[in-house]
């Protein structure tokens, strides 16, 4: 990195805290790995939408030179922004397809696109000079502690640090946080299943994970609270045992809210749940209910979708 002319080196001196800077090289431990940062990263490859996401949310979309493994297309206001990336991939990218857009840092947001036959193993790509951050949220060679909100703004701070983009990401976590205030819990004693996706066995949120942390926020019990996982696979029987008085669908691009409620319909055990019966469904898009900046959007959401939904027999 060129050093600042003296003026500026000054000016950025004289400046004191109110611009905070961040320090290279950086180095920070990320689910069990070591990342060094020599600066600021400059071109970076965003695996998954809530890491690209991610950077739109602070502005730091000029930064990213490629994505891959999108899930749907971002909201407002990064639409049309996200939609002008260059795309390595629907898919998981592979190590070459990620090398030749010669990153300095892949920000992926699942732990399984490092892989050897994805977008390369942390190791490899840190010898060739590439860092690699997964969002901590997302961990499993080190098991993550149950997710609240605080860790959602902890990696948005993070990544402010990596980026130097401290203001930004202050910023970010201040809109949310007030956000995340505003919304009112139910009180009225609910049940909910988080119904994320499949067929014969259902794939369900669990205690732990993204589920957990949205449905506590709305004030709803979640029917697989004492699982401690993030998701789990499930069965119908076990769902129409719980009958929940309300089913959170999640609308992803492969598998809708609308094929979801055709399913749950037709099924002959789930077809008799109240829920199914008097349409009690609040639906989430897949992006969101990954870790992620939309969060506490997707729950202010829900919240008024769940206000909006009649009890009355």
């Amino acid at each position: 990195m060129r050093p600042l002319p003296l003026s500026l080196a000054v000016l950025a001196l004289s400046v004191g805290p109110a611009l905070a800077q961040t320090g290279y090289p950086l180095a920070t431990d990320n689910c069990g790995f070591a990342v060094t940062l020599p600066a600021a990263p400059q071109r970076v490859v965003t695996i998954k939408s809530t890491a690209t996401e991610m950077l739109l949310a602070l502005g730091l979309g000029e930064r990213i030179v490629g994505v891959g493994f999108q899930d749907g297309p971002a909201p407002e206001p990064w639409t049309a922004e996200a939609a002008a990336l260059p795309v390595l991939s629907d898919k998981l990218p592979s190590q070459e397809v990620v090398l030749e857009a010669e990153p300095d840092l892949v920000y992926g947001g699942w732990e399984s696109n490092f892989s050897a036959d994805g977008a390369g193993e942390r190791p490899t790509l840190a010898a060739l000079g590439v860092a690699g951050y997964v969002s901590p949220a997302a961990c499993r060679s080190i098991k993550p502690a149950k997710l609240s909100f605080d860790e959602i703004f902890a990696e948005i701070a993070e990544m402010g640090t990596i980026f130097d983009a401290t203001s930004a990401a202050d910023a970010l976590i201040a809109e949310q946080r007030a956000a995340l205030a505003a919304i009112t819990p139910d009180t009225r004693g609910l049940t909910a299943l988080w119904y994320s996706s499949g067929t014969k066995t259902p794939y369900v949120g669990a205690g732990s994970g993204v589920p957990q942390m949205m449905l506590e926020a709305l004030g709803l019990e979640n029917i697989m609270a004492d699982v401690d996982d993030g998701w789990v696979s499930a069965s119908w029987e076990a769902v129409v045992d719980a009958n929940p008085d309300v089913i959170v669908l999640v609308d992803a691009t492969w598998n809708s809210a609308e094929q979801k409620k055709k399913l749950l319909a037709e099924n002959p055990i789930t077809s008799q749940l109240d829920a199914v019966i008097h349409q009690r469904y609040l639906v989430v898009p897949f992006p969101a209910s990954e870790a992620g900046v939309r969060n506490v959007g997707a729950t202010a959401d829900m919240a008024a979708q769940l206000a909006a939904l009649s009890f009355t027999p």
